[in-house]
């Protein structure tokens, strides 16, 4: 169908296993910017991030042409 637009918004958790409190405040910007990296190489939106000492909030806007599975690997071993 021409013109047709889908957009699927996901709220992705990252939690530190054991929930440690393994991001510092000296490093978060830094890690905010390299997540978003990875997702706009993956040619996907996104909206917001934020992160505490151990876990991480990411709101995507996911297109169709990638599984949400597939992201989310791709985000935690950098593929």
């Amino acid at each position: 169908m021409a013109n047709t637009y889908t957009q699927i918004y996901i709220h992705v958790v990252f939690a530190i296993q054991g929930r440690q409190n393994l991001i510092p405040k000296m490093y978060k910007e830094e890690l905010h910017k390299y997540i978003a990296g990875i997702i706009r190489n993956k040619k996907q939106k996104l909206i917001a991030i934020n992160s505490m000492p151990d876990h991480a909030h990411i709101f995507i806007g996911l297109k169709p042409n990638i599984a949400l599975s597939d992201l989310v690997r791709d985000i935690k071993n950098n593929n």
